[in-house]
């Protein structure tokens, strides 16, 4: 029963047949998603005794901007031809394990915590776990707002600010808001200079990951999303931009080119907690 083989607890028995119901239904999608022989294909994981609306309201905290001006990002321009065909940083040792947000819409400080370990790794040589948690506590004076979500780029501007972020074991997370810790928080593992844009074209991101793992924005809110197993991920996504994730790879599988993300929700969703998303060669149809 889901209930067990996923580590469930239910409070009781009427929430245990409710659950139990959500997750026949979700089966039932599953098996006929996966009758249609797509480029990716979904399984039952920890989160199919969700509906989709609870799942979206728990897990997606990128917070998408509606009115205010939007910094500036240059073109990065290169050969193309003389890009690599393939990166994966994990295999330069410049990506931690993967991380789960739990119950908590931070998603934006586990894309940008990523980023941040990631070039931290490849100027230093040294790879360091930092915290989540700090930027839930902490960051709560620019419009981002713990586990009800937020913005890459506000905390970014909030560890340089800040003097830099510490670590997750000196700072662990727990998954919810917290009263900022101001003795940990001024512990400083980490610091950066400052953050750069990147233009919304294919070009200039694959040019800008080239240099370190970088945070983007997706739309995550779909079904199929939340109950992927695996395969390239080939839905566009359009503009509905909710979830913030780390770009740790890119490559081409089976025909397909693909970003690799790690996603936040730990090792039983996707691929072990990552998901290849497809590149779209036309602009128009960006998936990230």
């Amino acid at each position: 029963m889901i209930n067990s083989r996923h580590r469930r607890k239910y409070g009781s028995k009427d929430e245990w047949n409710m659950r139990f119901g959500i997750y026949q239904s979700n089966v039932q999608f599953i098996d006929f998603f996966n009758s249609l022989n797509l480029s990716y294909n979904l399984t039952d994981n920890a989160f199919a005794d969700m509906t989709n609306l609870e799942f979206n309201s728990k897990y997606l905290g990128y917070k998408k901007r509606k009115h205010s001006k939007q910094l500036a990002a240059p073109n990065i321009t290169c050969d193309s031809s003389k890009l690599p065909i393939s990166v994966d940083w994990r295999k330069s040792g410049v990506v931690t394990r993967v991380k789960d947000q739990e119950n908590c819409g931070s998603c934006w400080a586990f894309s940008a915590v990523a980023a941040v370990e990631g070039i931290n790794k490849i100027k230093t040589g040294k790879l360091v776990s930092l915290s989540e948690q700090q930027l839930v506590d902490c960051d709560v004076f620019s419009d981002n707002q713990g586990c009800n979500g937020g913005f890459m780029e506000k905390a970014f501007a909030f560890i340089n600010k800040n003097g830099g972020i510490t670590t997750e074991k000196n700072y662990h997370y727990v998954g919810k808001d917290q009263k900022c810790n101001t003795t940990k928080a001024k512990q400083h593992a980490v610091t950066i200079s400052g953050y750069e844009m990147v233009a919304k074209n294919e070009e200039s991101l694959q040019a800008a990951f080239t240099k370190q793992p970088i945070s983007v924005a997706i739309d995550a809110s779909g079904y199929d999303f939340q109950l992927c197993a695996g395969g390239v991920y080939s839905v566009f996504f359009g503009n509905s931009l909710n979830h913030g994730v780390p770009l740790i790879g890119y490559g081409v599988d089976d025909g397909e080119k693909y970003w690799l993300v790690k996603n936040s929700w730990g090792t039983m969703w996707g691929e072990d907690g990552y998901i290849k998303i497809k590149r779209w060669s036309n602009d128009k149809k960006r998936n990230v």
